[in-house]
């Protein structure tokens, strides 16, 4: 099996470290050796795509004159998206995911294809690329033409801020429009690389909010005194999950050096509590605090899956057919299907829900004096009944993990038949992709709304100094962004500020690195 072109951290490397690719490190001779077959196998055969049309139109034979012409015509039939533009991030991963499908060998495509779109990843720019008009199958066909449309140097693209054409950017940067040889308009359409580049970047944030959901299980068990061995190595060991135990090894990392905690061997197994008959401190806290590792382990386990399906999409072949010039074959299939993207996107999605809600859980806690027992109502620092406190960011809160609610019905079954019947059952994997994208970016707005009332709680008890050094280091970085709040005064600019720090931050590695 051929060496994975790209890993995902060299995808987060490109996307978000400035990295360009290594035009040089390429196996460009291997998709190269795979052209010269290809050119040679198809001169005396019928090859779909090749010398037919495409879909339903596969049982006409086009006349070797037009073989150019029906390559164009397939970029330009099918670039018809609608919609808002797919924003850079996402359409760089689209491209780095494209490269990776046509640098596996298979394609057929001459290597001018790969160097240009290279180029495009390591210049910035950027094709426009609508949200709308993928079924998933034959993977996206109409994202991925607007791809190809603007190699060809027409469309637009989006170049340093500004929406240009195509063309002009291309002559800016010294650069030649592709030029068809034999298929590369029916590669460079098809294959699932919109909802791999999507799915790639929903899994960075995704990997990034559990981090910080563990990091908020520490951190409000701290506020709440909680007794520590519901993070213990013994008890999650008792269960043989992975993902829980993953989660309590972090728990336990984060928190480290902290006054907060309880040891419940230290004050109910002492027998100094042989005559009590009522404890105002809570013998199990609630399960939104209590069972984080029991929760957020099936998210970790749902992120692994989706990380390893979405690297080895990234490092496949996902075109038709499949040119396989060791065997001296072209082999006709589905390998453009989008299920492992769509499947894994929802499960994604389904996982990120569910931890909305139980920050939305935690947050009501903060809030709710009767609950906790020991904070204000709704963290209310001024005066009860003139001031409000953080009561109107719950509603914020509640009503955008209400939406998150909604989208947590899979996609993933949503099959409609089109194409004349020919596609009778597809993916709907890049709807599914960008319904997670909408999932994760609520859940920011919920998780950065929960550190606000963390910082905002451990005011009111005066325990900053008391955190572990990671929560108090988080506390401090939150309080740089967000002030203390006693009088009324708007939120909405700090829930912005802190949804770009978490961001941009990981807590986890944070302590990794150290």
């Amino acid at each position: 099996m051929q060496t994975p072109v790209f890993s995902l951290e060299d995808v987060s490397s490109i996307l978000y470290s400035g990295k360009t690719i290594d035009m040089a490190s390429l196996p460009l001779d291997d998709v190269e050796a795979c052209y010269e077959f290809l050119k040679k196998f198809a001169a005396d055969k019928v090859i779909y795509g090749i010398n037919t049309g495409f879909g339903p139109m596969a049982q006409w034979r086009v006349d070797d004159k037009h073989l150019k012409d029906l390559q164009y015509n397939i970029i330009r039939s099918h670039a018809t998206g609608a919609g808002a533009p797919l924003d850079d991030t996402c359409v760089k991963a689209a491209m780095i995911a494209r490269a990776g499908t046509l640098l596996q060998a298979r394609s057929g495509v001459h290597p001018d294809a790969v160097r240009l779109l290279v180029q495009f990843i390591n210049r910035g720019i950027f094709p426009f690329i609508p949200e709308h008009g993928s079924v998933g199958a034959s993977g996206d066909l109409v994202q991925l033409a607007h791809m190809a449309l603007t190699l060809i140097g027409e469309g637009q693209v989006h170049y340093k801020g500004q929406w240009r054409d195509a063309g002009e950017v291309l002559r800016i940067n010294g650069l030649q429009p592709l030029q068809i040889h034999i298929r590369e308009g029916l590669s460079l359409t098809n294959g699932t690389s919109v909802m791999t580049g999507i799915g790639i970047v929903n899994q960075f944030m995704a990997e990034r909010l559990l981090d910080w959901s563990i990091a908020a299980a520490v951190w409000i068990n701290e506020i709440a005194s909680s007794y520590d061995d519901m993070m213990s190595e013994e008890l999650n060991a008792a269960r043989r999950h992975e993902g829980q135990q993953h989660v309590a090894r972090c728990m336990r990392k984060l928190a480290q050096g902290s006054q907060c905690l309880r040891k419940r061997q230290h004050e109910l197994y002492d027998s100094s509590h042989r005559d009590t008959t009522t404890f105002e401190h809570k013998v199990q806290a609630y399960y939104s605090l209590r069972c984080t590792p029991q929760i957020l382990g099936p998210i970790a386990e749902t992120l692994a899956c989706s990380r390893r399906v979405l690297e080895e999409e990234l490092n496949s072949a996902c075109d038709n057919p499949i040119v396989d010039p060791v065997a001296g074959d072209v082999l006709h299939g589905g390998n453009f299907h989008g299920d492992y993207i769509s499947l894994e996107q929802d499960k994604v999605k389904i996982a990120l829900v569910r931890l909305a809600m139980t920050a939305e859980r935690q947050l009501n806690y903060l809030m709710h004096d009767r609950i906790n027992g020991i904070l204000p109502p709704f963290l209310n620092m001024g005066t009860l009944g003139l001031n409000y406190g953080m009561q109107a960011c719950q509603f914020t809160a509640t009503s955008t993990t209400a939406e998150c609610q909604t989208l947590a019905m899979p996609n993933y079954v949503h099959s409609i038949p089109n194409n004349n019947d020919n596609q009778d059952i597809v993916s709907m994997g890049t709807n599914t992709a960008l319904l997670t994208k909408r999932v994760i970016e609520n859940c920011c707005q919920v998780m950065a709304i929960l550190y606000i009332a963390l910082a905002q709680a451990t005011d009111c008890l005066d325990i900053a100094a008391q955190l572990a050094p990671a929560n108090r280091k988080t506390y401090d970085e939150v309080r740089e962004r967000c002030p203390k709040t006693v009088d009324d005064t708007p939120f909405y600019r700090e829930i912005d500020s802190i949804e770009q720090y978490l961001k941009s931050h990981d807590p986890i590695k944070d302590i990794q690195a150290q």
